[in-house]
């Protein structure tokens, strides 16, 4: 199984960016099956989670420090997952991470999930 992030970069604070995460692999049973995630990490602190989305998308949870600025979202049928953020601010540097998992439920514990991407780079310059 394989998740792959991108969409990461450096941009200014207001600005917008969307980020996505390709999901693959000869044991990636449907998309649609697992509940996904993004969460974001900068060095010598933990994961946080950031946002999370159930198999069909109607269904959606946000960490308060991005709720109103930013957007799960997914496309099963293109095996992604997407983030939109707008308003970015400095503090949302980190790595951007997405994750999916086998449970019927989001989850905000980083140990709830089964397979993670390699990580995409969003710095928010001043």
């Amino acid at each position: 199984v394989q998740l792959q992030a991108s969409g990461g970069g450096l941009v200014q604070a207001g600005d917008s960016l969307r980020l996505s995460c390709a999901g693959s692999g000869s044991t990636f049973s449907s998309f649609s099956s697992y509940y996904m995630a993004w969460f974001r990490q900068n060095p010598g602190k933990a994961r946080e989670f950031v946002a999370g989305i159930n198999w069909s998308g109607d269904s959606t949870d946000y960490a308060d420090s991005v709720k109103g600025r930013s957007t799960i979202s997914r496309d099963n049928a293109k095996n992604t997952m997407y983030l939109q953020m707008s308003s970015l601010k400095p503090e949302d540097t980190a790595v951007y991470y997405c994750a999916a998992s086998r449970r019927n439920y989001i989850s905000r514990v980083v140990g709830m999930y089964n397979y993670w991407g390699q990580g995409t780079q969003v710095t928010v310059s001043s």
